[in-house]
């Protein structure tokens, strides 16, 4: 599918959608109970790639309304009785690695293409120090892979794991190893995304204890019985919320309470920015002013890189966005990838080392390609709605991934957009 936008002003209420993140978190650790709920999950392609990877390993998960009535395993993963297909899902893939270790068995996962071509070499290290046996069919450390347990526990190593969802596998995984598990981790990225695993973890009453040098993991544990319940996504809100910015617009946006994001820094970013912003209790609220560019420091938010730079398009000065070369390596090359398309709309920015640098400017509307890459056709769709003149967006149907209604979100904001076929572009 392909999207036409122009020029718009928005306005108006929404609700964010809940968070991906925690939701797949939620489904695993349900799925390694005995019977847990996960309350509000977001369903989407990648989500539901972990519900089938989960069932596949033993879990019933029954969904009634707005909630996951899961049938765990209690502990004891079952060996899948066919390959696990994760999808698009770089985080299905690296948690179910990490559960799939844990069977007495042998479990194949693999992925779409472009899954197919993301890293995961640190977590089979990992692993097979732990005492499990994983290997990638291609000895390349990519999809597909194969895995045979039992994760035993012990000692291992982590330095600047490329992806934090190496982290989190094993944080979910060793509790029930049969020996205690030390996890030495240097220079440790993406923190909040670990920050939200650890929660979820006392959640389900496992016991973690970190400095965030060392990650201590007792054996023997047990996932309790839980009611997961997840909030608001503050990496989608943040689209709409950048949109308000640039469009001069004013918009709130609701169900964003306090949590562990690390994407909630949008809020303060805009406000450094010269948004006229609040945050009360679950809404934020925006009333879009002149932006001026500002100095981030991408480390722990690598999912807000597209729209940020987006952000510093439309702002006054340079904005420059450091700490993005884990870009790179996501559903696609998201730093070459917004490089590009913005260049296409007569946008300054470049890369120099780890640092994205955009002079603000005045885009134009132009044809752009979306890489199939959710997170780069929404924020693309986002750098339309103030652009002069008509922008077209390729492969807008990604944005089932993270978020299925983005597009008629926007719509009922007041985006001037329409869907067209592939063919009539």
């Amino acid at each position: 599918m392909n999207v036409r936008i122009s020029q718009s002003t928005i306005h108006g209420k929404l609700e964010a959608p809940p968070s991906k993140s925690y939701t797949h978190r939620a489904i695993v650790m349900a799925s390694l109970s005995k019977a847990s709920r996960v309350i509000n999950p977001l369903i989407s392609e990648d989500t539901c790639s972990t519900v089938s990877a989960c069932e596949a390993i033993g879990a019933t998960i029954n969904p009634v309304g707005d909630v996951f009535f899961v049938d765990g395993v209690n502990g004891e993963p079952t060996t899948p009785d066919n390959v696990i297909d994760c999808q698009n899902s770089g985080t299905t893939l690296r948690f179910m690695i990490g559960v799939c270790s844990l069977i007495n068995g042998t479990s194949v996962l693999t992925g779409d293409a472009s899954l197919r071509g993301r890293p995961n070499s640190q977590l089979i290290d990992a692993l097979n120090e732990l005492g499990a046996n994983v290997a990638a069919t291609k000895d390349n450390g990519m999809a597909p892979v194969i895995v045979h347990g039992v994760l035993s526990g012990g000692r291992s190593a982590l330095t600047k794991p490329m992806s934090s969802q190496f982290l989190s596998a094993l944080l979910i995984a060793c509790p029930l190893c049969q020996a205690d598990t030390t996890l030495n981790v240097h220079n440790l990225q993406s923190r909040p995304y670990v920050d939200m695993t650890l929660e979820l973890l006392n959640q389900a009453q496992i016991n973690v204890s970190t400095d965030y040098n060392e990650f201590m993991v007792p054996c023997c544990q047990n996932f309790a019985d839980t009611d997961f319940l997840i909030p608001g996504d503050f990496s989608s809100a943040a689209l709409h919320l950048s949109a308000a910015a640039i469009t001069n617009s004013r918009i709130s946006v609701h169900n964003l309470l306090e949590s562990k994001q690390g994407d909630k820094r949008i809020v303060t970013i805009l406000k450094e920015m010269g948004a006229n912003i609040s945050w009360q209790h679950d809404v934020v609220t925006i009333d879009g002013a002149e932006l001026h560019g500002v100095t981030i420091d991408a480390n722990d938010i690598p999912d807000l890189v597209p729209i940020l730079a987006v952000l510093g398009a439309y702002a006054e000065g340079t904005t420059d966005i450091f700490n993005v070369a884990n870009l790179r390596y996501k559903e696609t090359d998201r730093l070459a990838a917004i490089i590009t398309e913005l260049r296409k709309m007569q946008v300054d920015i470049k890369q120099e080392g780890d640092v994205l640098r955009i002079k603000g400017g005045n885009p134009k509307g132009a044809s752009l390609r979306g890489y199939g890459d959710h997170r780069i056709v929404m924020s693309l769709a986002v750098a339309a709605l103030a652009a002069d003149g008509q922008t077209q967006i390729d492969t807008a149907e990604s944005v089932k991934v993270s978020y299925p209604d983005f597009f008629d979100d926007i719509f009922a904001l007041g985006a001037n957009l329409e869907s067209l076929s592939a063919e009539s572009v």
